[in-house]
């Protein structure tokens, strides 16, 4: 059974007795959908010409303390009812892992989350895992599991029985991806750009901030383009997310980009429901999450972000039970700069009151805020600058080749630790094992912390954005220019605290 986006195995045992009305009993705390299940399976056998069991039938879900769910008992059940019948010999289905959903007619179906049951079955030893053909292909991606995908229930019968063979399942093959729109597109806006480059490269959230139509989501929308494909474990846990949420599995070069509406509500963004799925904050693990009008999502579900935004968990309580689902994410955000989003802008003036200006600030809080390393201004641009050449610094391939690189010197730095993170991840002794800054850098930070009045958290952020900076102009050593550049990409060239 899945549980956020794990699977947590269940036996499924069987027994029939000839004496009694006949009324099926089904025990071990299952909910609506499995009580059904025993229709549905009941009706699969007489479609299939498949002799049931006979008298009052018996099974038993254990453990018997975790409330059942789901369509992918179907199987499970299936077999055991079978096993009760005489059909195979019980010793066939020791250490077999089953899932899927049935037909009436006696077809298996595909089931929510057989990626973590495949994982599961991994991890627990299985013999084999018997589900739809389509969940066996898409299961491919987990090495060291015999896979069997069945059509119908009759087949996974005779194979248990020994009396069919099942073809090995053929990888499901990728979809094609959507081409992501080039920065060349976009004239002017230097600054950003490299904002985005740095967000990239070294895992930083960002937000920009500007007024209407100045070209923040556009910017913000190519930043997929930028990044790196998944490596192979990230791929699998990828994979595992889409799978356990029920969505289409993603392509295999593509990270995962997630843009929720602001009027999503907090389980949507952060999960949970009856069946604890995952929310867009998993659906976004080892990939983005943009978040655009960032001060109009609710401010629960904004300040419900901060624990993940921080350990790259999420953890979502209800009174039965408690799931963990990791939720690894790049934030990326967009805001106007106030209600009517004109606070400085060249062409029209600001119409909001210095009250107004101040509640729509505070929708967003310092914790919060201290949270997103990078915080850059998208001005509007003038009509000039709308019409110039192309941008001397590139489009998103000459961009992207720049995070590569400094992605890889990340990953030789950290080697040796055996650890692979981002900059934006490294833990205190890790960063300062990784930027060595000498006298110089600690007395051009002490400054900037001194004069923006920064904690002790402000300068870790300071010191990941120099390594990220340097890591992006192929050097090793930091440089003063990088702190001073780390401090105006955090929003502290104005001369006060952000």
């Amino acid at each position: 059974m899945v549980l956020g986006i794990d699977a947590v195995p269940v036996q499924v045992e069987a027994t029939a007795r000839h004496a009694g009305d006949g009324t099926p009993r089904l025990l071990g705390l299952v909910d609506a959908c499995v009580r059904e299940a025993y229709h549905r399976v009941l009706q699969a056998f007489f479609a299939l010409g498949l002799p049931q069991p006979r008298g009052v039938t018996t099974v038993n879900f254990a453990p018997a303390a975790l409330r059942k769910q789901g369509s992918g008992f179907d199987l499970p059940l299936a077999l055991a009812l079978a096993g009760a019948a005489g059909l195979f010999a019980p010793e066939r289905a020791a250490r077999l892992f089953a899932f899927g959903e049935i037909g009436l007619r006696g077809q298996i179906l595909p089931a929510r989350g057989a990626v973590s049951v495949a994982l599961a079955a991994r991890r627990e030893g299985a013999s084999a895992m018997l589900c739809s053909p389509d969940d066996a292909a898409a299961c491919t991606v987990v090495d060291g599991l015999p896979l069997h995908g069945a059509a119908t229930l009759a087949d996974a019968v005779f194979w248990l029985a020994g009396r069919r063979d099942l073809p090995p399942p053929a990888p499901t093959p990728a979809p094609p991806a959507a081409a992501v729109p080039d920065l060349i597109d976009l004239r002017g806006h230097t600054t950003p750009k490299r904002a985005l480059a740095v967000a990239a490269a070294g895992g930083h959230n960002l937000l920009f901030t500007g007024p209407p139509g100045s070209g923040k989501s556009a910017l913000l929308r190519r930043l997929p383009g930028l990044l790196p494909p998944p490596a192979a474990a990230e791929r699998l846990q990828i994979l595992q997310v889409h799978a356990a949420a029920g969505l289409p599995l993603p392509p295999a070069d593509r990270r995962p980009f997630r843009a929720p509406h602001h009027t999503s509500s907090t389980a949507s963004l952060l999960g949970g429901g009856a069946e604890a799925r995952p929310g867009e904050v998993t659906l976004a693990h080892r990939g983005v999450l943009f978040l655009d009008e960032l001060p109009e999502f609710r401010r629960d579900a904004l300040e419900a972000m901060r624990q993940p935004l921080e350990d790259g968990l999420v953890t979502v309580g209800r009174a039965r039970q408690t799931v963990t689902m990791p939720a690894e994410f790049l934030l990326v955000a967009a805001r106007n700069p106030c209600p009517c989003g004109h606070l400085g802008d060249r062409w029209r003036p600001c119409t909001c009151t210095p009250p107004a200006i101040a509640r729509y600030h505070a929708r967003l809080s310092g914790p919060l805020l201290d949270r997103i390393d990078l915080r850059v201004d998208v001005p509007s641009l003038l009509p000039a600058e709308l019409r110039a050449a192309e941008d001397a610094a590139g489009g998103t391939a000459a961009w992207r080749e720049r995070v590569l690189v400094a992605r890889e010197r990340q990953q030789h730095r950290q080697a040796p630790s055996g650890r692979l993170r981002e900059n934006a991840r490294l833990h205190d002794r890790e960063l300062l094992h990784a930027c060595a800054p000498s006298e110089p850098v600690l007395h051009a930070l002490d400054e900037v912390m001194r004069r923006h009045r920064q904690s002790g958290r402000g300068r870790v952020r300071l010191l990941r954005l120099c390594r990220t900076l340097a890591d992006l102009d192929d050097r090793e050593a930091l440089t003063v220019d990088d702190v001073f550049e780390a401090a105006a990409l955090r929003g502290l060239d104005a001369g006060g605290p952000p």
